[in-house]
């Protein structure tokens, strides 16, 4: 499925929980939701990605009951509205995905890679959904207490080599594998700049790449901005990068900006 990608296509992210580190409380209501998602798909997203727990730093677990009684209503409605449109369901328990699968969820984006939940991977081969695999130093609880790697990227590239192989021994397709660098997720500042840099060598290893930077705080360092919604265009300019690297999906909170940047990056590259 995930092979079949062409031009980029850009994740819409909307987080039914009260708690996300940007958007967190705006839309836990299913009306407030819907709205969203219909504007994020009339603003050019390819994906909308349902989630219902909040992965910023420091956050605790939420039980998979909770998170299905936020995503499910969520999904059946945009799924109603919208037949044909993808929708991913973030999530890293098996028991959310398969509740959101039965929704009308297509694509599961799962922040652990499997190892949060040792079902996870055996639920993405048996019902051939296919899966984004993403790479995180620790949890959300600890990810971002002093976060260490010898080389980054090689340590990053490994640690995604090794659950994409995982993925492959339980039965998940080769086709319906993705993987992400897991910007901001047990890194650092210039681990994730040095992330950013080398964009090229997660994209060799074979898999489409998904790349998450949106809105997030190691952009406001270097910008000196506090606010995450006034990150808009930082984050345009490494979905820009990111295509001219060769990443195939953006997940992103400002889709209208990223679609844009996205669509002229695409059209340069075409010309190279």
């Amino acid at each position: 499925m995930f092979n079949a990608i062409h031009a980029p296509q850009l994740m819409g992210i909307l987080n039914v929980t009260p708690d996300s580190f940007s958007d967190g409380g705006k839309f836990t209501g299913v009306a407030a939701a819907i709205a969203q998602a219909e504007k994020m798909i009339a603003e050019g997203a390819d994906i909308i990605d349902v989630g219902g727990e909040s992965t910023r730093p420091g956050s605790d677990p939420v039980m998979a009951d909770e998170q299905i009684r936020r995503v499910v209503p969520v999904i059946n409605a945009i799924r109603a509205n919208n037949p044909q449109f993808q929708i991913s369901i973030d999530t890293t328990l098996s028991q959310v995905a398969a509740a959101a699968v039965t929704a009308g969820a297509s694509i599961i984006n799962d922040v652990s890679a499997g190892q949060g939940d040792p079902k996870m991977l055996a639920f993405a081969a048996t019902t051939q959904v296919p899966i984004i695999l993403m790479h995180m130093q620790g949890t959300p609880k600890t990810m971002q207490d002093r976060p260490h790697y010898d080389n980054v990227l090689a340590d990053v590239i490994a640690a995604l080599q090794q659950r994409v192989a995982e993925a492959l021994a339980a039965g998940v397709l080769p086709e319906n594998i993705a993987i992400d660098p897991g910007i901001g997720f047990g890194k650092g500042k210039q681990d994730n700049i040095d992330l950013l840099a080398h964009l090229r060598s997660f994209v060799g290893l074979g898999y489409p790449v998904l790349l998450g930077t949106s809105r997030k705080r190691f952009m406001g360092s270097i910008c000196n901005v506090s606010e995450p919604a006034e990150l808009v265009t930082a984050t345009a300019v490494t979905t820009a990068l990111g295509v001219m690297a060769g990443v195939k999906m953006f997940r992103v909170h400002d889709v209208k900006a990223n679609r844009q940047a996205a669509d002229v990056a695409w059209a340069i590259k075409q010309a190279q």
